[in-house]
């Protein structure tokens, strides 16, 4: 065992020789794919109505103006599982990302070692009158060094860094589409809303209808037919507000789940209400001009290039295990049959090392960890592509359900309108003997149905506007 003064000078020489040894990383640099891309989005039409004020996009809902939607949102931040989940597996991608950076350090162990042997007196290797028993004791610290001679360390940190940015992205990807969810939730809450308030007003006129119908059967001014009918058309009422608070308490029971409130609050739901239908749908405006940055503000086209960037590392890293890899060791310590001399000058020991592996003979293990490399790699790309191509596909169509949306809507408030002059007419009809109680009803049917339509169009264009904003990347900052 060599023993000098000089051993922690050599040590530290050691290690930081190999710390200043540049490194050559093998394997393809990234460089994001040439794709061919619109120059800029539009969301002028020739119909669509635009406002000329900016949109806050990392807070677009504050737009419609409803301090319960906002209050909604801010709850389902905090408390949403599925972001919980999101977050959790971002703390997981940073603890990979921890290791992947600490295999680049040199290892150091402290090392405090005591025994205690006997050794066999008829064994021949003690000499005569020795004793048998012997203690050993021994203290010290030893360092282990891998040169990251071709990229494997480094390359295998650039993955790790890149899929937890990919896992930050995702979390992004949960948010916007959580806000989304919400938002258009809480519109179709006040869309059923709306459609109750209808079904509970038509169901009044119904039963007044039976009882005038009633006493006009009884006088004998009408025959039993005209009663059946009014009597069929109050039950059929009864059928639309029971279905209409089904609905409501289907979408109230999901908006609590998108919250993230509790097994019991889900069950005994109680969501505020803040404005109408109809001054929601008055808040729609269409932003003038949409963000032209799509790429670098989508969650989920930042979360696909950066699993692109982490498997293309992966290739450089498949690849370094074609050459030599040198690993550095190096000790420091005390070593001594007693205890009380553990610390003196005399028990100094020190150790240098080193290994070089070249692979010979793998039986084409190697070769197949970067096919396999390679062949993830072309997997990420397409998801990626195909991650671009629906991101532009999703405001294409946003844009476009909200302009027919919003046609849709002003064609129905013109069929409410002559709906409600065709009953009017037909109930002067029958009041005079020219048509028949049916006619009546028909009309009624035909102007409710109009009116449900109204609000169904209002809440398509609310969600239509929310889907513009998520298409861009709003409501998310990475």
């Amino acid at each position: 065992m060599m023993r000098s003064t000089n051993a922690p000078r050599a040590i530290v020489a050691a290690l930081i020789g190999a710390a200043l040894l540049s490194a050559c990383a093998v394997g393809p640099d990234y460089k994001r794919p040439d794709l061919d891309l619109p120059k800029s989005l539009s969301a002028q039409s020739s119909s669509a109505k635009t406002s000329a004020v900016a949109v806050q996009w990392l807070s677009w809902w504050k737009s419609f103006n409803d301090p319960v939607l906002n209050q909604l949102l801010d709850e389902a931040l905090v408390k949403n599982q599925d972001l919980q989940i999101a977050i959790a597996r971002i703390d997981d991608a940073k603890a990979t990302a921890g290791i992947a950076l600490s295999n680049r350090f040199p290892t150091v162990d402290a090392n405090l070692v005591a025994t205690r042997s006997r050794t066999s007196e008829n064994s021949g290797k003690l000499p005569a009158g020795a004793v048998p028993f012997a203690k050993d004791f021994q203290f010290g610290l030893s360092a282990a060094y891998e040169v990251d001679l071709f990229g494997k360390l480094s390359r295998a940190d650039e993955a790790a860094k890149a899929r937890l940015l990919s896992q930050q992205a995702s979390r992004g990807v949960v948010q916007t589409s959580l806000i989304a969810n919400v938002a258009q939730t809480y519109f179709s809450l006040r869309a059923f809303d709306a459609q109750l308030s209808l079904a509970e007003a038509s169901l009044k006129t119904r039963r007044e209808n039976v009882r005038l119908q009633q006493k006009r059967f009884t006088a004998g001014s009408i025959g039993e037919a005209d009663l059946r009918l009014a009597e069929a058309e109050l039950a059929a009422s009864e059928i639309a507000q029971t279905q209409a608070k089904l609905s409501l308490s289907n979408v109230e029971s999901a908006l609590a789940v998108l919250l993230g409130r509790s097994s019991k609050a889900i069950l005994q739901t109680e969501i505020a209400r803040g404005s109408n239908i109809d001054t929601l749908y008055q808040q729609v405006n269409m932003p003038s001009e949409l963000p032209s940055d799509l790429l670098a503000r989508r969650p989920d086209l930042i979360a696909a290039e950066q699993n692109l960037i982490a498997t293309n590392a992966d290739v450089g890293q498949a690849k370094s295990a074609y050459f030599p890899s040198l690993k550095l060791t190096t000790g420091l310590g005390r070593e001594s049959r007693d205890l009380s001399d553990l610390f003196s000058p005399s028990s100094l020991l020190w150790n240098v090392g080193s290994s070089l592996v070249q692979p010979i003979f793998r039986a084409g293990a190697v070769g197949s960890l970067v096919d396999g490399a390679e062949a993830r790699k072309r997997i990420a790309l397409g998801q990626y592509v195909q991650s671009v191509q629906g991101a532009f596909k999703d405001v294409h169509d946003a844009l476009a359900t909200s302009e027919a949306n919003q046609q849709i809507e002003a064609a129905s408030q013109r069929r409410v309108s002559a709906l409600k002059d065709a009953l009017r007419l037909s109930e002067l009809r029958y009041q005079n003997g020219y048509s028949s109680y049916l006619e009546v009803l028909n009309a009624q049917r035909d102007l409710m149905a109009a009116e449900t339509a109204i609000i169904d169009a209002k809440r398509a264009h609310l969600s239509a506007i929310v889907n513009v904003y998520k298409a861009v990347g709003g409501g998310w900052k990475m």
